[in-house]
Order: C-alpha cells, then structure tokens, then sequence
C-alpha cells in the first residue's frame, strides 16, 4: 500500500524560494517512479518532476533550471527545491509515485498513486 503525503506549502513573494516535502510509503526500493506535478486553477495538470529508483532526473521543459528534484535513499521522503518562483508557479502541487520499472514518464496517467496536495501562492 503506498501512502503519499505533502507538506511545505504556502505564500511566498516573486522571486522566493520554497521546498517542498513528501513522505512516502509502500514504495519500492528498486523499480519505482517518484515524481511532482501541480495543477493551477482553470488549467490541467502538468508535470514538474519525476525521479527513478536511481535517482535519475527528468524535469519539464519550462520547469529545468528553477526545480530541484530529490529523494532520500529510503523512498521514504521527495522534495521539491522551488527557486526564483513567479507568479505563473500559484498551483496545488502534488505528489505521485508508482511502483514498475522501466522509464519514468512525465504524464501524470502514468501515476497510480497521489497524495492530497498541498497549495503553494505567489504573490506580492
């Protein structure tokens, strides 16, 4: 059973910084996806991030260079480093995960599991 939970978001400034957080449970040590998406209001959800069991990175376009995805070695927590933040980033941020090997894509009906989200707002 896996179990995903978010934490770390809030109201940041243009220009902040945030990070968020996912505890993790029930995912596989070896042939796992982990990965980040948000969804703004009025517009479908995009990906962010994902990760593999090795730690292999792949990141949406728009989002490279800003994102930092990470996980620790237990598959047990997935942050989310968000820096230069704008105000395009407002969104519920979610995390997913799915326990299969292979590449680790970045649509989100790739995902058999999702935690509840958590909101992040920029603004001045």
């Amino acid at each position: 059973q896996v179990h995903l939970v978010e934490s770390g978001g809030g109201s940041v400034q243009p220009g902040g910084s945030l990070t968020l957080s996912c505890a993790a449970s029930g995912i596989h040590y070896r042939g796992s996806c982990l990965g980040w998406f948000r969804q703004a209001p009025g517009k479908e959800r995009e990906a962010v991030a994902v990760s593999d069991s090795t730690g292999k990175t792949s990141y949406a376009d728009s989002m490279r260079g800003r994102f930092t995805i990470a996980q620790d070695n237990y598959k047990t927590n997935i942050t989310l480093r968000m820096t230069n933040l704008n105000v395009e980033d407002t969104a519920m941020y979610y995390c997913a995960a799915d326990n299969r090997w292979g590449l680790c894509s970045l649509a989100s009906d790739a995902y058999a599991y999702w935690g509840q989200g958590t909101q992040v707002t920029v603004s001045s």
